[in-house]
């Protein structure tokens, strides 16, 4: 279940109309920064304070229960026009994105693959992913993404919204690659998918993560989350509670019970 507004509302703080920058105290950004980032749904205060640091290639699994702020999250380094960040820097490959629009965000190298795939109707397999190549900056060719994803080319002539969930989902990930991406942002992937289609999803998010491509990965199935990263974020109430390697969360029953459920 994705979160929404009304199961995500913190508190009722009124946000500012411009993001307030803040002052890194450490050393050169990592790859991906995100720093004091605030955000908010109109008076509904959902990400508070959050900040972390992903390096180079690296999977992220940002966990917490429903409402904890992890679409929210997602949403805000994309740039979405909602929620509104009102304090905080974002940074990708020492560029800031923090002022950027979304569409600015995503020549930069930000691709965020939403919860609901949006896959563009009346348009076949081949024609969502040439559609995403219209413009600069281009990612993998058809070819190589064909050659990934041998189910797409099976299917390159079929209405993409006829796929299955699970085949929604792989060119949902794939449109994403036909762009030059920096950082992939995968919202519930295994949302509504049978566990062989989720196994099948696992293999081709592990297959990108060997492409070195550093993506951040929001997920109710956390175990599954967990066993492809190499790193762990959980949020508790929009702030971060425990940021560490995948593995301490597997191996900690206490810390899965109390903010996991698992």
């Amino acid at each position: 279940m994705s979160e929404t507004v009304s199961n995500e509302i913190i508190g009722t703080k009124n946000p500012t109309e411009t993001v307030k920058p803040v002052t890194s105290k450490g050393s050169a950004p990592a790859f991906f920064s995100c720093w004091d980032m605030h955000s908010y749904y109109g008076e509904s205060y959902i990400v508070q304070g959050v900040s972390f640091d992903i390096r180079q290639g690296e999977v992220l699994a940002l966990l917490g229960r429903n409402g904890a702020g992890k679409t929210t999250t997602l949403r805000s380094i994309a740039r979405m026009d909602s929620p509104s960040v009102s304090h905080g820097e974002l940074w990708l490959d020492h560029k800031p994105l923090h002022n950027m629009s979304s569409h600015e965000a995503s020549q930069s190298g930000v691709a965020l693959v939403p919860e609901d795939r949006r896959i563009i109707a009346g348009l076949t397999v081949e024609e969502n992913l040439v559609l995403a190549q219209i413009a600069p900056p281009i990612g993998w060719s058809i070819e190589r993404i064909y050659e990934h994803f041998p189910r797409l080319a099976e299917r390159r002539n079929q209405m993409g919204t006829t796929l299955s969930g699970g085949e929604q989902q792989m060119l949902a990930v794939a449109r994403a690659l036909a762009r030059d991406i920096k950082l992939l942002l995968l919202d519930e992937p295994y949302e509504g998918l049978a566990p062989v289609i989720v196994h099948e999803i696992a293999s081709i998010v592990d297959s990108i993560k060997k492409q070195g491509i550093t993506t951040i990965i929001v997920e109710q199935n956390a175990v599954a989350a967990l066993r492809l990263a190499d790193r762990a974020i959980i949020l508790d109430m929009g702030t971060i509670v425990f940021d560490g390697t995948a593995q301490e969360v597997m191996d900690n029953e206490e810390l899965r019970h109390e903010y996991l459920a698992i």
